[in-house]
C-alpha cells in the first residue's frame, strides 16, 4: 500500500469532526425510527394474539379468519414491496451489502416507508421473519439519505450509510457494540478508521434514543448461568459441528424456497405471500406460539433449559421444544420465500437456542448415572447454541458472539462461544456451503441483471 494513503485514512481534521457530529444525529433519528417500528410490531402482535384467541373461540369460522387475515396482510407487504420499491424485499441486508461493494444503486428514499409497514403487516401477522432486516435497511437507508440532503460527498454518505445500518441493528437487538463489529465483519468486511469512528457515533446515538423509547433491559436475559468447566468443552465442540451441520441445512432450506418461488414465475408475488401467509394463518390458529419473529420462543427456550438445569422436570415442555424447533426450521425459510419485508436473524436465534437446550438435554441424558460431573446447563448450551448458528448461518462469528453476548448478558459464555463456532464455521466451510447474505446478494444481483439487463456499476466516490 502507498505510504500517502496509509497515512491518509488515519488523517482526520474538521471534516471528520463534523461526519461525527453528523453520524449522533443520524444515529438518533435511526434509533427513534428503529424503536418506532418495534413499537409497532409490538402493537401488531398483541393485535394477532387477540384475534386468535377470538378465532379459536369459534373454530369453524375462526379458522377461515385466521387463514384470511394472514394471507391478506401477507399479500399487501408484497404488493407494497412490488409496486413501490422492489429493493425493499426480504432482509435488505443483502442490499446493503451489495450497495456498498457497487454491485447496485442505492434505493431511493420510499424505501422507508414500504419496509417498516411492509415489516409491521408482514411480521405482525405472523411470518417467522426478524425485524433486524427491516431496521438495518432503514437505517443505512436513513443515513445515506441524511447525508445527501446536507450535501456532503458521496464517499461520506456511504460511510452515514454503514453507519445507519449498524445503528438499526443496535436498535433492533438492543446491543449497541453488536451492531457496529457487525458493520466492520459483514458489511464493509474491513477495519476502516473513518468508518468505525462514524458508526460508533450513530450507534450510540440511536442506542440513546431506543433506551429512552424501548427501556434497558437485556434482550433474553438468564439468571445463573455461570461459566461452564473445562470438563464439558468437549460437549461445546461437538455442538459446533451440530450447529454447523444444522447451518448447512438452514442455509439450502431458505435458498431452495426461495428457488422454489422463483421457479412459479408466472404467479404473481402477492398471490405467492398470500399462500405463504395462509399457511402461517393455520399454523397461528392450531399453535399460537409457533409464528411470529421467535423472541417468545428463544425467552421460553432459555427458561426451559435453567428449569431442567435445576432439577425440575419439564415433561411434556421437552416435547413441544422438540416440535416447535421442527416446526421453525421449516417455518422461517418458508416465511422468507414470501419475499415480503422481513429479517433472518431474529428466527435464527430462536432455532439457534432451541437446538442448544435440546443438545444439552441429550447430552446430559448420555451422561447421566455414568459421567455426572460432564453435564452442563442446558440454558448456557442454548445461549452459546445461538452464536454457533449464526456463525454457521452468517459466517460472522465475531457479531454472532458479540451480539449474543449483550443480548443475554452472558460474558461468561465467551469461550464456550468461540469453541462452538470453530466447529460451526468448520463444517459450512468444507462442504462449500456460502455464507447466506452472500447468496442472497448474488442472487438478487442475478435476478436484476436478467430483468434490466447487465447493470453498470455505479460510480465510485
Amino acid at each position: 500500500m502507498d505510504e500517502g494513503i496509509a497515512k491518509k485514512e488515519w488523517r482526520g481534521g474538521a471534516d471528520l469532526v463534523g461526519l461525527v457530529a453528523l453520524s449522533l444525529v443520524a444515529g438518533c433519528i435511526v434509533g427513534f425510527v428503529a424503536a418506532s417500528f418495534r413499537l409497532a410490531l409490538e402493537w401488531a402482535d398483541a393485535r394477532r394474539v387477540l384475534m386468535l384467541e377470538w378465532a379459536r373461540g369459534v373454530p369453524i369460522w375462526g379458522v377461515v379468519v385466521a387463514i384470511l387475515v394472514c394471507a391478506l396482510a401477507a399479500a399487501i407487504a408484497a404488493w407494497l414491496v412490488e409496486r413501490f420499491s422492489p429493493d425493499s424485499a426480504g432482509s435488505g441486508i443483502p442490499h446493503v451489502e451489495s450497495v456498498l461493494q457497487h454491485d447496485v444503486p442505492i434505493a431511493p428514499g420510499r424505501l422507508i416507508p414500504v419496509k417498516f409497514v411492509g415489516g409491521v403487516l408482514a411480521i405482525g401477522s405472523g411470518l417467522a421473519l426478524g425485524r433486524e432486516g427491516p431496521s438495518v435497511q432503514i437505517g443505512a437507508t436513513l443515513g445515506h439519505e441524511i447525508g445527501r440532503w446536507l450535501g456532503w460527498r458521496k464517499v461520506d454518505c456511504r460511510s452515514l450509510l454503514a453507519a445507519g445500518a449498524g445503528a438499526g441493528l443496535a436498535t433492533a437487538f438492543n446491543a449497541p457494540i453488536g451492531g457496529s463489529v457487525f458493520v466492520l465483519e459483514e458489511l464493509v468486511r474491513r477495519f476502516d478508521t473513518r468508518i468505525t469512528i462514524v458508526t460508533f457515533g450513530a450507534s450510540t446515538g440511536a442506542i440513546v434514543v431506543a433506551r429512552l423509547m424501548l427501556g434497558v433491559a437485556p434482550e433474553f436475559a438468564v439468571a445463573g448461568v455461570i461459566e461452564p468447566s473445562m470438563r464439558v468443552m468437549p460437549a461445546f465442540l461437538l455442538l459446533g459441528l451440530v450447529m454447523g451441520a444444522l447451518g448447512v441445512l438452514y442455509n439450502k432450506l431458505i435458498v431452495g424456497m426461495l428457488s422454489v418461488t422463483d421457479g412459479i414465475s408466472h404467479v404473481p408475488a402477492w398471490v405467492k405471500a398470500a399462500a405463504v401467509g395462509a399457511v402461517i394463518g393455520l399454523v397461528a390458529f392450531w399453535w399460537p406460539v409457533a409464528v411470529g419473529g421467535g423472541d417468545v420462543l428463544t425467552r421460553d427456550a432459555l427458561h426451559w433449559g435453567k428449569e431442567s438445569s435445576g432439577g425440575r422436570s419439564i415433561g411434556t415442555a421437552v416435547g413441544a421444544l422438540t416440535a416447535l424447533f421442527g416446526i421453525r426450521v421449516i417455518l422461517g425459510p418458508l416465511s422468507y420465500a414470501a419475499q415480503t419485508p422481513g429479517g433472518l436473524f431474529a428466527p435464527l436465534l430462536a432455532v439457534g437456542a432451541q437446538a442448544g437446550v435440546l443438545c444439552a438435554l441429550g447430552w446430559n441424558a448420555m451422561c447421566h448415572g455414568m459421567i455426572p460431573s460432564a453435564e452442563v446447563d442446558p440454558a448456557a448450551m442454548g445461549i452459546v447454541a445461538m452464536s454457533g448458528l449464526f456463525a454457521a448461518v452468517v459466517r460472522a462469528p465475531l457479531t454472532g458472539i458479540v451480539l449474543v453476548s449483550e443480548m443475554t448478558v452472558g460474558m461468561t459464555l465467551l469461550l464456550p462461544m468461540i469453541g462452538v463456532c470453530v466447529g460451526a464455521m468448520l463444517v459450512p466451510t468444507v462442504v462449500g456451503n456460502e455464507p447466506i447474505y452472500e447468496s442472497l446478494r448474488m442472487r438478487a444481483v442475478k435476478l436484476l441483471r436478467e430483468k434490466d439487463g447487465p447493470v453498470s456499476e455505479p460510480a465510485k466516490a
